[in-house]
């Protein structure tokens, strides 16, 4: 069953991959986007698609840092509350735009969920992942459009 609904993807396989890449599962989504884009869907919605599951994604990691990150932090990192602090003072300084590349792979989840644990403005959390994250899906569609056209 699995099987057939990879091989017929849809807008809606689209939107829960690219959600399930965004979270701490390490799954990749540009592989559907490609095979979408390849036998005639839409661009602008299928990068429309990806980009806001692939948003939503980082929202509930963002979150999850946010509500489950203190407990994480203190209890299983050790992390003590000065070293905290010179995290935050850091991560405000420097890193909040560092944001804008939470779709890499292996760095980009934690980005949000740190952005989450340090309570990242969720405007300025939205405006780089959400950018970020439409850059990457845009330039996969453009290469991939050109390479099989």
């Amino acid at each position: 069953m699995l099987h057939d609904w990879l091989n017929q993807p849809g807008y809606a396989a689209l939107f829960i991959v690219s959600f399930l890449a965004s979270t701490m599962l390490p799954l990749g989504s540009e592989w559907l986007l490609v095979m979408m884009l390849v036998n005639g869907y839409d661009p602008v919605t299928t990068v429309g698609t990806a980009t806001a599951g692939n948003y939503l994604g980082a929202v509930t990691t963002y979150l999850i840092g946010m509500y489950g990150g203190t407990w994480l932090v203190t209890k299983i990192l050790r992390v003590s509350p000065e070293q905290q602090q010179r995290a935050r003072n850091h991560y405000r300084r420097y890193g909040s735009f560092s944001l804008f590349f939470s779709w890499l792979p292996v760095i980009g989840d934690p980005l949000c969920m740190v952005g989450g644990v340090l309570r990242i403005n969720f405007w300025l959390f939205t405006l780089l992942v959400a950018s970020g994250k439409l850059v990457r899906y845009a330039a996969t569609a453009f290469v991939a459009l050109r390479a099989a056209g």
